[in-house]
């Protein structure tokens, strides 16, 4: 199937909008040991979140925002152990589980502004494009599409390429491809795609409008 893809805009962030809510901020608040708190007003409840977590070991920190977004994914032993290794690692990038790096990204990012950069600074690329169909292409849209055309625009050194290659090539199943792409969003006349920067950074594309011909895993 072919495409056409033109590139509008490229941006790096180290936060995603609406990553975190007021209930979100009022619960960890609670178990920052600063429960009650009154205001509905977002910015001033995550500054009294900021100076709770500031108050706590950074190890111990973590632990307590890790267990509230991710108990149900790993055990007591994961938590801490990700605990410390958050504070020398971009653990985001590195965890074994690609499907957790978007909720690790955002743990992280709020510790990091919490303790003005004692955890490592992750990144996320945020890219608006269009994406067209050619001749009898699937017109519906997927992660899976746009990674295997956006992938054939980067150089050789992108860790996509260098790790998914068999995926790519449409030798596997490509099924790391709707956690590697963290959000796909269709906007009036355009597509925004956010992922993290480990993946896909704006240095790393070639061209800003290209053709991209790929092919899907089919088994026998």
């Amino acid at each position: 199937m072919k495409y056409a893809i033109k590139i509008h805009k490229f941006s790096t962030v180290d936060d995603l909008d609406n990553a975190w809510n007021l209930e979100d901020f009022k619960v960890l608040l609670e178990r920052f040991e600063l429960p009650n708190v009154e205001s509905t007003d977002l910015k001033e409840v995550r500054e009294l979140l900021f100076m709770a977590i500031a108050d706590k070991d950074p190890s111990e920190a973590a632990r307590i925002v890790l267990d509230y977004k991710l108990s149900n994914e790993m055990n007591e032993h994961q938590i801490d152990s990700v605990s410390y290794e958050m504070l020398v690692d971009k653990i985001s990038e590195e965890y074994p589980r690609i499907e957790l790096h978007k909720t690790l990204f955002i743990i992280n990012q709020l510790l990091y502004k919490a303790f003005n950069g004692k955890f490592p600074n992750a990144k996320a690329t945020i890219i608006d494009f269009d994406i067209t169909p050619k001749m009898n292409a699937d017109k519906d849209i997927t992660k899976e599409i746009v990674l295997k055309c956006f992938a054939q625009n980067l150089d050789s050194h992108n860790v996509i390429k260098r790790l998914f290659h068999n995926q790519l090539d449409a030798e596997e199943a490509f099924e790391e491809a709707n956690d590697i792409i963290w959000f796909l969003n269709k906007t009036e006349n355009q597509y925004q795609l956010i992922t993290s920067d480990y993946f896909m950074s704006s240095q790393e594309f070639i061209n800003e409008e290209f053709d991209a011909n790929i092919s899907f895993y089919e088994e026998e």
